[in-house]
């Protein structure tokens, strides 16, 4: 588990590579389980004529991220209030 202060900026690694076997852009984790960004040069014309799109691709994937985490959340918490019925019913 993570235990960075709230305040404190995430540290982002970014990896710049050249190679035809890999995508353009690669959002993943390192091995101390902070983001890490891979830059593909070897697509740089394509990366180049997409710059605009892929930065603001952010807002959206903010957008994404919020529903994904909000429906799990939704899912978690109709868990625990099932089983608060449950643990009920046995007493």
């Amino acid at each position: 588990m993570n235990t960075r202060d709230r305040n404190e900026k995430p540290n982002v690694e970014f990896r710049i590579i050249n190679t035809e076997e890999m995508p353009p852009l690669v959002i993943s984790q390192n091995e101390n389980d902070e983001p890490k960004v891979v830059i593909n040069t070897y697509h740089r014309i394509w990366i180049s004529l997409n710059r605009k799109l892929i930065a603001g691709i952010i807002e959206d994937l903010q957008g994404k991220m919020d529903m994904i985490l909000t429906g799990y959340l939704e899912e978690q918490r109709a868990f625990e209030q099932e089983d608060l019925k449950d643990m009920e019913m046995m007493e």
